[in-house]
């Protein structure tokens, strides 16, 4: 079962970590000090009860009738047990009784010459316990003073590396998009340098590289289908002057498939080089599709079901569905059916549907995809087809009408090619607004 994962942003991840070591290093430093305070009033406490039985076990000593004062007592057989044992060793101490439910009790007791035990307790409380309220309360407002400064200062950082991991995030799907003069670096800006500018200027060397690397593909490829273009004509000329046969029909038929597939490289590295652009006309979607398609293939069905009016390139736009039909005849089964709805135009057969490989990574270059498929061609037509659209500001979508393996052998399923033009025009520097995703 897949775990589903919870979003959460930097900026928040950075204040509860601050808010939290912050609200762990106060309530540490709190309990320290009101230990270390509470332990020191107890032993002045007891100092002062020591200092108190001491003054009685004076009076008691040098007062003729032996009346013990200052609330002291002899022989309290409430005494705690270890004050006892230090009597019995003919020793003077102190105790603090901790009780659960009331305040400690300060315990002092001296023995006398004659055998007894002076001792005397009080409550600890009065202005003591005033003081330890005071100081509690305010070590609980400086915890939370601290908890809530430090959650400040995690959403003021946070944020900061938040927007700059953002702006990076969208220069770099900018760049993914095909705006290769975007760079990271320039994108995310600021003064302070820190790992975000070294992820922008990692993202664009990479850029550079693959930039790079694609030029120098898409010039060889160029280069190549240009020099096999001479050639190419050469030899479907000299395969026009042989006699009528056989043989000569399949020399023509490859050769015509060979100038076909040099056109079509070179038409790839025209749409891969970028400098491609629409030559626009105002057209009525729905009547346009309809021609053309009569003209193409008489035996495909048109619907439209909603007109629109859309500035595109005409001979790109028929490109584009030349390839998509031509596709369709190829790897799919009759029939074939294409609807205009709006901008969106719809290309469906009832075949075994897209493989699996295409719906994930889209139309590649000299892959035709599964056997189920004919496995004939040279995959550049849906290729082509994806770049042109590109050029006109549109989105080429692929899907099945029915999941692989959902239906059988026969059944109404299917490969559904989905045309999204663009409400604007492309400008005149290639830039235009996408079509938001289904």
């Amino acid at each position: 079962m897949r775990r589903m994962a919870l979003r959460t942003g930097v900026r928040w991840k950075i204040s509860v970590a601050i808010a939290a070591v912050g609200a762990l290093i106060a309530m540490t430093l709190s309990l320290v000090v009101h230990n270390a305070a509470r332990v020191s009033m107890l032993d002045n406490a007891r100092d002062v009860q020591m200092d108190r039985v001491l003054l009685a076990e004076r009076w008691y000593e040098t007062s003729k009738n032996k009346d013990p004062r200052f609330n002291s007592k002899i022989n309290d057989p409430a005494v705690p047990e270890e004050l006892q044992r230090l009597m019995l060793e003919n020793r003077r101490g102190t105790y603090v009784d901790e009780g659960r439910d009331r305040s400690p009790e300060i315990w002092a007791a001296v023995p006398l010459a004659n055998g007894d035990v002076l001792s005397l307790h009080s409550q600890f409380g009065g202005n003591s316990a005033t003081v330890m309220k005071d100081l509690d309360r305010a070590l609980i407002i400086g915890s939370l003073s601290v908890v809530l400064g430090g959650s400040a200062l995690g959403v003021l950082i946070g944020g900061q590396l938040s927007r700059r991991l953002r702006k990076a995030a969208a220069a770099a799907g900018k760049v993914a998009q095909g705006n290769t003069e975007v760079r990271v670096r320039d994108a995310i800006g600021g003064v302070v340098r820190d790992e975000t500018d070294d992820l922008a200027r990692a993202v664009d060397r990479l850029t550079d590289a693959l930039n790079e690397r694609i030029e120098a593909e898409r010039r060889v490829t160029a280069d190549i289908a240009h020099e096999l273009r001479t050639p190419v004509t050469g030899l479907l000329t000299a395969a026009e002057l042989l006699p009528p046969g056989r043989p000569t029909e399949l020399v023509r038929d490859r050769a015509q498939a060979m100038r076909t597939l040099v056109e079509d490289v070179l038409e790839v590295a025209r749409l891969d080089g970028a400098s491609e652009r629409a030559e626009l006309q105002e057209i009525q979607l729905g009547d346009f599709v309809r021609r053309r398609i009569a003209r193409l293939d008489a035996a495909v069905s048109v619907q439209v079901v909603h007109e629109s009016w859309v500035n595109t390139d005409p001979r790109r736009l028929e490109r584009i569905l030349l390839n998509l039909l031509t596709n369709a005849a190829k790897y799919g089964r009759a029939p074939v059916e294409v609807t205009v709805e709006g901008r969106v135009v719809r290309v469906r057969d009832h075949g075994p549907g897209f493989p699996e490989a295409l719906l994930r990574e889209g139309p590649s270059r000299f892959r035709t995809g599964a056997s189920d498929r004919a496995g004939t061609g040279h995959g550049l037509g849906l290729t082509i087809a994806a770049g042109q659209a590109r050029v006109l500001g549109a989105r080429l979508t692929f899907r099945n009408a029915a999941p692989t393996g959902a239906t059988p052998l026969g059944a109404s399923g299917g490969a559904i090619a989905v045309l999204w033009l663009p409400e604007h025009a492309p400008t005149n520097s290639g830039s235009f607004p996408m079509m938001p995703a289904d």
